[in-house]
């Protein structure tokens, strides 16, 4: 299928919302957030915004997969009926075993996976680590956009960023959980106007609503401008008309690949996640 050409304005939602391990709760805190938007908006939820996420995972014993899927087909359901585009961090059950992810949910029910590359300490040897970092084309009413997906601590990994721009991403999606107060205030919120400026995109940055947080929800501009910028344990939407007429590559074109060269070695986490992704490889 060929895809109309570009758009240029993109309406955008950013939640910080309560991440609790109740996936029903979490539902209809999302939900009351879809439901308050327009169609055709971006929306970004936080990371394991539909199925529960923390620190400790030990809830991941008690949480059911059939359920979360069922939620899952709800959240498409939502989308549907809306006709937003939804990118919602969750955890997922798959080839018997569990990953930390987003959902890439289009206005016509799709599903489409990411599952985070660079887990947690606290992550590892408990779920599974991702391998392939696609960029997710959304069908908008007034063109195409393509967006880049990532999760959390892999905010501190910049090359991964640097791929989902060499894979086309005009927009970043980060979704956190980062409420660590032995985290020094500031850092990551610099790390995130970094990732935006040095990759001239732009970035929508949802995290959990947790007063233990060190991390902001915030809208970036290509330029590293803070569009808009919230913080601490209270419910809050973000929204911005985003015009994608200002992603440039005037930077990165400038790069000394005589010097400096990266190269990709992912590939497809499983056979679905193919569907409205595009890849190539890193420069």
């Amino acid at each position: 299928m060929v895809l109309p050409s570009r758009l240029m304005l993109l309406r955008t939602a950013v939640a910080q919302i309560p991440v609790t391990w109740d996936v029903e709760k979490n539902l209809a805190e999302i939900a009351r957030v879809v439901e308050s938007c327009a169609g055709d908006d971006l929306v970004v939820l936080p990371e394991g915004a539909l199925s529960g996420y923390g620190a400790d995972l030990s809830p991941l014993d008690r949480l059911d997969p059939a359920k979360l899927n069922a939620a899952a087909g709800e959240l498409a359901a939502l989308a549907r009926r809306t006709g937003v585009h939804l990118i919602c961090g969750s955890l997922l059950y798959s080839d018997d075993r569990w990953w930390n992810g987003a959902l890439v949910v289009t206005p016509g029910g799709a599903r489409r996976p990411y599952r985070k590359v660079n887990l947690a300490v606290s992550e590892r040897g408990v779920l599974g680590a991702g391998s392939d970092l696609p960029v997710h084309r959304l069908a908008c009413a007034g063109g195409a956009v393509d967006v880049g997906v990532q999760i959390c601590r892999e905010i501190r990994f910049p090359e991964q960023w640097r791929h989902l721009v060499g894979s086309g991403a005009q927009v970043f999606a980060y979704l956190t959980h980062a409420a660590n107060p032995d985290e020094p205030p500031g850092v990551w919120r610099a790390h995130l106007v970094s990732r935006a400026a040095e990759n001239q995109r732009w970035l929508l940055a949802a995290n959990a609503a947790d007063a233990a947080s060190h991390c902001p929800t915030m809208i970036v501009s290509p330029r590293g401008e803070v569009v808009a910028e919230t913080a601490g344990g209270q419910r809050a939407v973000l929204r911005a008309t985003i015009d994608l007429a200002a992603v440039s590559d005037w930077y990165l074109g400038q790069r000394r690949d005589d010097v400096l060269e990266s190269r990709y070695h992912g590939g497809p986490d499983g056979p679905d996640d193919r569907e409205g992704g595009r890849r190539r490889p890193g420069r």
